[in-house]
């Protein structure tokens, strides 16, 4: 195992074959480039650790590769050592404005070197960690974010989202006069498939409706489990007419959808549709009118949608 691989850009052969001997002695892998270009290219293809730059190169200035290398989102993170013969206060100055990360003069001292190029990647590896675990950090933080909205046994939205998004809609529906549907559905017979087969074929069918309910409506609206064996979905920017395909499409997919862990039940859905208005102008009323339609469509014999009066 190397300590890390280093690329020296260096356009004199002599110079580069002494820091490759010194860095090599010290367990470093190290790869040459002669030139700026040359440099940019290897740097294209393989991943280095470190780079020791000249500043005076023959085909571009050590200035010029570093800003392209700090400009450049897969290199910008590997430290840069400028290496050259100027050592004056401006020299300086332009090359760690150009990026570099340290300003070694020539002839360098073998110590200083590798003092240097340890600390250089000491913070580094203390930068990749910090990235690492940055990253973890958004990575958990997403999954506490969408456990919280979401239903864990359908992976529908749960309904305090769904509450929270209606909101946002009808305000918004109320700013441009567009209605919002909303769709109150109900697993016909549902406490009997549970009682017959148990809570864990039940747990199946609510898994499988939830399914099909992703297929049949737009990535625009919103799709919840309300609770037990009730689903509920808001469409903005949706009236009646908008409404009354999508329904009728979920009423007929359950109807004659086959369910394989219990093939000789016949399972339906009951749904109640209710529009955005001026009867229905709140979340909690427009909600309520969409449950009391669902109530109608279980009273006239289930498996069939009612609207809500006014509609």
């Amino acid at each position: 195992m190397t300590k890390g691989r280093i690329l020296i850009v260096e356009d004199s052969k002599q110079q580069a074959d002494l820091t490759r001997e010194l860095l090599e002695k010290n367990g470093y892998e190290v790869v040459w480039a002669s030139d700026g270009i040359s440099g940019i290219k290897t740097i294209g293809t393989t991943s280095f650790d470190l780079i020791l730059l000249d500043l005076i190169l023959p085909d571009m200035s050590g200035n010029d590769v570093c800003r392209w290398l700090k400009l450049n989102n897969d290199t910008k993170g590997i430290p840069i050592i400028m290496l050259t013969v100027k050592d004056s206060l401006d020299d300086k100055v332009s090359s760690l404005e150009a990026g570099a990360d340290e300003y070694l003069a020539k002839p360098y001292n073998e110590v200083e070197l590798n003092v240097m190029i340890y600390a250089a990647l000491r913070t580094k590896a203390l930068q990749d960690e910090l990235k690492q675990r940055n990253k973890q950090m958004v990575e958990l933080l997403t999954k506490v974010e969408f456990l919280a909205i979401t239903d864990s046994l359908t992976g529908l939205y749960n309904r305090r989202y769904f509450d929270n998004v209606l909101k946002k809609e009808l305000t918004e529906g109320k700013r441009y006069r567009k209605s919002v549907a909303c769709l109150m559905m109900d697993i016909d017979n549902f406490k009997q498939i549970n009682d017959t087969y148990g809570h864990e074929t039940g747990d199946y069918v609510l898994k499988e409706i939830a399914a099909s309910l992703k297929t049949i409506f737009r990535e625009a609206d919103t799709i919840a489990r309300w609770g037990g064996e009730e689903f509920i979905v808001m469409m903005p920017h949706t009236d009646m007419n908008g409404a009354s395909s999508p329904a009728s499409k979920i009423l007929k997919a359950i109807d004659e959808k086959k369910f394989d862990k219990i093939p000789d039940e016949h399972i339906t859905v009951s749904i109640g549709v209710a529009c955005s208005g001026e009867t229905y102008n709140t979340p909690d009323i427009l909600v309520n009118a969409s449950d009391l339609a669902l109530y109608e469509a279980k009273r006239k014999g289930k498996n069939r949608i009612e609207v809500a009066p006014g509609e």
